[in-house]
């Protein structure tokens, strides 16, 4: 019997709809937002936040918001593994400075925070739905220099977004829409500059006190905080 020769076939390749290449993906629109990357590593330090709040919401700097806000960190502030110790609000976005021990403590304590925030200004404009424009932007502070300039950033930021140099001297005061009043690291000899919009003595705290060593004592070393500067 004679032996059959076998063939060889030659295939094309196998398109490739899948896997991870160049170039693969849903291509950004006009306003692609935050990148959805991996957090960075996080383990009982400090973090800046900022948080951008949707176009048409109102401002949230007026009385009755910072008011509300206030309450509504109150109640808030510290879960476990999780600390808000500083904010403040501006027309359009939030910062605050932050701990948390983990992160995963991180991601817990913002859902609850972020809650919080987007109810109480829900419950001010009487409106429902998101609040947020995007994924909040997170900066780990890892050096006492660092969280020194963030506090400076934080608390003083709304003299940084005032137009004019006499807007900054005008308003060269303790922001209300801020944890500012409750911040006990200004300078001595600048009490002149503490004055806030009304008495806040008898108002709950909003945040909670820092533990970690950075946010306690190691920003000091580089002085402490004027309320005077404008932050750059």
């Amino acid at each position: 019997m004679q032996k059959q020769k076998q063939i060889n076939l030659t295939l094309p390749d196998r398109p490739r709809w899948g896997g991870r290449r160049a170039g693969a993906g849903r291509k950004p629109g006009p306003n692609p937002g935050l990148a959805h990357r991996s957090r960075p590593s996080f383990s009982s330090l400090p973090a800046h936040i900022t948080m951008k709040i949707r176009p048409g919401v109102s401002s949230l700097r007026t009385v009755r918001m910072v008011r509300e806000v206030e309450r509504s960190f109150a109640r808030g502030c510290s879960r476990p593994g999780f600390r808000l110790v500083h904010y403040s609000l501006q027309t359009n976005h939030v910062h605050l400075i932050v701990e948390a021990t983990s992160r995963g403590a991180l991601g817990r304590g913002m859902m609850a925070i972020a809650g919080r925030l987007g109810r109480a200004i829900n419950r001010v404009c009487d409106r429902s739905g998101r609040v947020f424009a995007d994924r909040y932007h997170l900066h780990v502070l890892k050096t006492p220099r660092e969280v020194h300039a963030a506090l400076r950033y934080v608390l003083l930021n709304a003299r940084r977004h005032a137009r004019r140099v006499t807007d900054r001297e005008k308003n060269a005061k303790l922001d209300p829409a801020s944890s500012a009043q409750w911040f006990e690291g200004w300078r001595p000899k600048t009490r002149r500059w503490m004055v806030i919009d009304a008495p806040g003595s008898d108002r709950a705290s909003p945040v909670a006190p820092a533990r970690t060593w950075l946010l306690r004592t190691g920003w000091r070393r580089h002085g402490l905080l004027d309320p005077a500067e404008v932050p750059g």
